[in-house]
């Protein structure tokens, strides 16, 4: 199979949704699916009146009809909730999560890369954080159930990701250690495909790729993980979402954003030398980086920012318009910020002229962790565990044996990711959760793509871009 010179990054929540990755495969590359939180996507879509039918649409090809139809009957509403109404509440992933969870988790995925891949031959991927783990397992099974060509991972050290794939595409029961602060016996989350479906089955086992910042982890990830990696996706810092930690002592520059130095650039004639196909990732969304990568050694560039205010992604309408307006207008920025995520890595965030949307809404908003997906699992005093987030209640976390210093200015991400693509949550007391937009450092090229009597643009125009001749 030839290889494909562009991945479409697969961004946020439901940014890189299954149009754009269907769209993207469409034209010959690798179109993503994010897997990030798709067990709320799905149950919003569906009380949202899913108006075009495509969720049922999906659900209706899910092998195991009765799952799917359970999915339905709990969360469909015909016509919609009324809009001042707020959400069902999914419950939060634990250690021992409620089946009826995992069973819409798997449906979830299986939704996703099923509309993803429909009607076309082209290859279609998705992504999943390594720090998001709990979900882990029962979201590969959906994907692999609905024929996703490549899983790829970052945020973290995916080791063990490759041999649950292994097993999970033989039908066999896979496990995956989770971090847990304060150490004590091991904690495994396990997946069994056998008794959750009833019968032993055999899927492709996708193409593997992780997510690597330096050599030095890509080869300490060929030598340590249970399983094939087939490549590596290289992110360089200058891209969206979360980046890795520069590496020494933190440093500020002048807005207040990590400095990266010599240190955290990464050496590609080593990353070659290992022998697998690479792709860069990072300020590569234009036909010149492309080619200055290629002659470096790589297969291509993954590239997110450009596809993530096209017309086929998932940001919300007017959100992506007023982005594209603020581009045009020279209003917009981009700013790392080093304490906006929970995780305590980077995130990068949109600002228009120096102001996040939503900020005086979010100024008031009660601290609460409602979703769970950034929590960390830690040991109690007795041998337990339980669960924490730097973003919920201080009190609450303090409570918990976290650091005070830790919650300062952490954002609730969980919820905003949702609000970005027009599944907000309305809270008891009328408050609606706020977008927090992220980009890479690229993103004043995307104005680019606006011709001067067009306001949107396609995934086709990215593409034909970056493989245009230089």
């Amino acid at each position: 199979m030839k290889e494909l010179e562009i991945i479409q990054g697969g961004m946020g929540v439901a940014v890189s949704n299954w149009r754009l990755a269907n769209s993207v495969a469409r034209l010959g590359q690798l179109g993503v699916v994010s897997g990030t939180a798709l067990e709320n996507v799905l149950a919003r879509r569906l009380q949202a009146g899913d108006p075009d039918g495509h969720m049922r649409r999906a659900l209706a090809q899910f092998p195991l009809a009765p799952m799917a139809e359970r999915v339905i009957d709990r969360y469909f509403l015909e016509g919609g909730k009324a809009v001042d109404a707020p959400f069902a509440i999914v419950p939060m992933f634990t250690i021992d999560p409620d089946p009826a969870l995992i069973e819409l988790t798997v449906v979830a995925n299986f939704v996703e890369v099923f509309l993803a891949r429909e009607g076309h031959t082209g290859k279609v991927g998705i992504n999943y954080l390594e720090k998001i783990q709990m979900p882990t397992l029962s979201s590969l099974y959906g994907a692999l159930l609905a024929g996703v060509d490549y899983v790829i991972v970052g945020a973290g050290i995916p080791r063990e990701i490759p041999g649950a794939l292994d097993r999970l595409a033989r039908g066999e029961a896979a496990e995956l250690k989770l971090h847990v602060e304060g150490g004590g016996e091991e904690v495994q989350m396990r997946f069994d495909p056998v008794a959750f479906a009833g019968e032993k089955r055999a899927l492709q086992r996708p193409r593997f790729l992780a997510i690597v910042s330096s050599s030095t982890l890509a080869q300490a990830l060929l030598k340590r993980a249970t399983g094939e990696i087939y490549g590596f996706v290289v992110e360089l810092p200058t891209a969206g979402g979360h980046n890795a930690p520069p590496r020494g002592k933190l440093q500020l520059n002048d807005r207040g954003e990590p400095v990266y130095g010599p240190r955290d650039e990464v050496d590609l004639a080593k990353i070659a030398a290992l022998g697998k196909p690479f792709w860069m990732a990072g300020s590569c969304g234009n036909p010149g980086r492309l080619r200055e990568v290629q002659e470096a050694g790589a297969v291509g560039v993954q590239v997110g920012t450009a596809f993530a205010f096209c017309e086929e992604s998932g940001v919300d309408g007017q959100l992506k318009s007023q982005v594209l307006r603020g581009l045009r207008d020279g209003e917009v920025e981009i700013f790392t910020d080093p304490a906006a995520s929970p995780t305590g890595f980077p995130f990068k965030v949109i600002e228009f002229e120096g102001k996040l949307p939503g900020a005086d809404a979010y100024a008031v908003r009660p601290r609460t962790c409602n979703l769970g997906y950034l929590r960390t699992i830690y040991r109690r005093d007795d041998g337990s565990v339980d669960y924490r987030c730097a973003a919920e209640s201080v009190a609450s976390y303090v409570k918990k044996g976290g650091d005070v210093t830790e919650t300062e200015g952490r954002k609730c991400l969980c919820n905003a990711l949702l609000a970005n693509v027009g599944l907000p949550q309305r809270r008891p007391s009328g408050y609606l959760e706020q977008p927090l937009l992220t980009a890479g450092d690229d993103l004043l090229q995307v104005a680019g793509f606006l011709e001067a009597d067009k306001d949107t643009y396609g995934a086709a125009d990215v593409v034909d871009y970056l493989l245009a001749k230089v």
